[in-house]
């Protein structure tokens, strides 16, 4: 090795899964990289990074709104870490920055694509979920995409995931009557209940989605966002009021589909009850960081918005992680600690 490289480790896609992935899917290369990053250039050392559902897309060769990951290339994501050398005069050595370059201890980019956070307002891994892209969709969802007003009855599906914890927290802070969340397994749905404020929460593994649903909102709902797809999106559709609104972030439950995923059968009820369903996504909204981090933080630092996360420790455990999310593994955001 050169004395101006040091060695780093990243992950590389190894093959394109068919159906679920695994392991193998997933290769832990070595990699040098420069010491000095050049004019207008950072060096990283990793500290944390994010594992989310929409990488399982990037995973396929498909188009997408966003490019798929290149066989035998490193992966991307959300990362953060600290600037250990900069050729870049806005960025000091030892700022903390957040970029796109995670699956990788060390990461080499332009400047203009990492973003320096404050850590006096908030921890540094906050600024991957609450204060992250997780957080502002979840912003967006219930301010924007189908806004949430005073004594509306609001149902959020994957309630427990680092979007539906937020998403759920934010209605309730613009005025909802009613907020009913949905998770896998009756820990989860007491944790909705007990540290994420949600108001009722349905266990989907316990029984129907639809029929909770009914109970626990006989007079209906009028927002939905929507994380999951599939029998929760028939579920919401049915009990949507007349004009309701829904958010659809994810649909993670076909994600691992090998064909076509047939829609709601009661898709019609959008007719008869003229209901807005409408897809976000955050990448059309960056602009809009500044804005939420403002609030966020406070609400953050005063309790309004409370957060757990599930954290797996070292880049070889990434792939774990990863799949971890996609089978419910986590409550709140599923971070990686790369280092301390």
């Amino acid at each position: 090795m050169s004395d101006n490289a040091l060695v780093s480790r990243e992950f590389r896609l190894a093959s394109r899964p068919v159906g679920e992935p695994g392991p193998d899917n997933f290769e832990l290369a070595t990699t040098e990289v420069p010491r000095q990053p050049g004019e207008g250039r950072i060096l990283v050392r990793n500290t944390w990074m994010s594992v989310d559902p929409y990488m399982r897309g990037r995973m396929n060769d498909a188009e997408s709104y966003i490019p798929p990951f290149q066989l035998g290339a490193a992966l991307e994501g959300g990362a953060l870490g600290e600037v250990v050398a900069s050729g870049a005069a806005d960025i000091p050595v030892g700022a903390t920055v957040t970029h796109f370059l995670g699956w990788r201890d060390h990461a080499l980019l332009d400047a203009s694509r990492a973003t320096v956070v404050d850590t006096a307002i908030a921890r540094p891994q906050d600024y991957l979920g609450a204060l992250g892209s997780t957080g502002l969709t979840a912003y967006l969802a219930v301010t924007e995409t189908a806004p949430v007003s005073p004594g509306d009855v609001v149902f959020v599906s994957g309630a427990a995931g680092a979007v539906g914890s937020v998403a759920g927290q934010l209605a309730r802070l613009r005025g909802a009557s009613r907020v009913i969340g949905s998770a896998g397994g009756p820990e989860k749905a007491r944790k909705l209940v007990e540290v994420f404020g949600f108001d009722a929460a349905i266990d989907y593994r316990a029984g129907s989605v639809a029929e909770q649903l009914a109970d626990l909102a006989p007079e209906g709902i009028d927002v939905y966002v929507d994380n999951v797809g599939g029998d929760h999106l028939e579920a919401a559709i049915e009990s949507l009021k007349v004009h309701g609104k829904a958010a659809l972030v994810g649909m993670i439950s076909g994600y691992n589909a090998t064909g076509p995923v047939p829609g709601p059968s009661n898709i019609y009820r959008a007719v008869t009850r003229r209901l807005t369903l409408r897809g976000v996504l955050v990448s059309d909204h960056l602009d809009r960081f500044p804005e939420y981090i403002g609030k966020a933080a406070g609400w953050l630092a005063d309790g309004s918005l409370r957060t757990e996360e599930t954290v797996v420790k070292g880049l070889e455990e990434a792939p774990a992680a990863f799949l971890g999310v996609l089978s419910g593994a986590n409550t709140g955001k599923m971070l990686v600690q790369l280092a301390d």
